[in-house]
């Protein structure tokens, strides 16, 4: 009988990445912000009406946040220093349209003092 390799879950599939971003997505992880951890344990576990979410995922030689395949979402938490760098985070956000994938920008400071409001945003994205 034959093995037979199926992709791997979750993912966006036939998109070559580079090692070293793979590692520091793994960095990421151990080292989530404080907001970051707050929208994860409602995320994560398929908590969110059932959704699948990976974070700090790579997509496109860039780590996403937060990613729901079966969605095509990514969920980018924004912090005070995103004010900087619009230019930066509109070609990102259109080189992960290339993937088909959309990207829900939510701030920080939502996630801290308005978590039912950030939660009710993430529902509408999925509609």
């Amino acid at each position: 009988m034959r093995e037979v390799s199926l992709p791997p879950k979750n993912i966006v599939i036939g998109q070559p990445v580079n090692p070293e971003k793979t590692a520091r997505a793994k960095e990421f992880r151990s080292n989530m912000t404080y907001p970051e951890k707050l929208l994860w344990e409602k995320l994560r576990a398929n908590r969110l009406n059932s959704h699948h979410f990976r974070r700090q995922q790579v997509i496109g030689g860039y780590i996403v946040d937060f990613y729901c395949h079966q969605a095509g979402l990514v969920i980018e938490i924004d912090g005070a220093s995103h004010a900087d760098q619009v230019d930066y985070d509109l070609h990102r956000d259109q080189v992960l349209a290339t993937f088909s994938v959309r990207v829900l920008r939510i701030s920080s400071q939502d996630v801290i003092k308005r978590m039912d409001y950030v939660i009710s945003t993430i529902l509408e994205a999925f509609e």
